[in-house]
């Protein structure tokens, strides 16, 4: 995760200087629409979407808000996120919002990261096959 993270940070940072120097906007506005989206950590199990709306409608427009819910318990994972309509909202969220308590917790706020992809774990040995173990042979037990 923190290669992703890194490896972000220096796009942004190319395409910045880039644009500065060649007049490229789009490029720079694609990341700019990633930057709306903020990822909230440390959130209470009893903060649910609307909740976690209310807390942060005050820095701007919010397209969307969600707490992240576990599918076999139904309970919340602790985490979520919220979408911004500007980039200048998320950034002032961000400030003021990182460390502050919110329904009884402290709780991090950051620019959302792109979740790695993630490996298979069936496909030809590992866990989920492979042909290993005792299968219908003799070991002489």
């Amino acid at each position: 995760m923190a290669f992703y993270n890194k490896v972000g940070s220096m796009l942004r940072q190319s395409i910045s200087a880039s644009s500065a120097m060649n007049g490229q906007s789009s490029m720079l506005n694609a990341i700019r629409c990633m930057s709306t989206k903020l990822f909230v950590g440390g959130l209470s199990y009893g903060t649910d979407d609307q909740s976690l709306r209310d807390a942060f409608a005050s820095f701007g427009d919010v397209v969307e808000a969600r707490v992240i819910m576990d599918r076999d318990s139904g309970r919340s994972r602790g985490f979520g996120f919220v979408n911004f309509s500007s980039d200048e909202s998320a950034t002032s969220a961000v400030s003021a919002m990182d460390g502050q308590q919110l329904n009884g917790r402290n709780i991090r706020v950051s620019y959302a990261q792109e979740r790695a992809p993630r490996s298979n774990f069936n496909s030809g040995g590992g866990f989920g096959g492979g042909g290993y173990g005792n299968a219908g042979g003799n070991d002489g037990f």
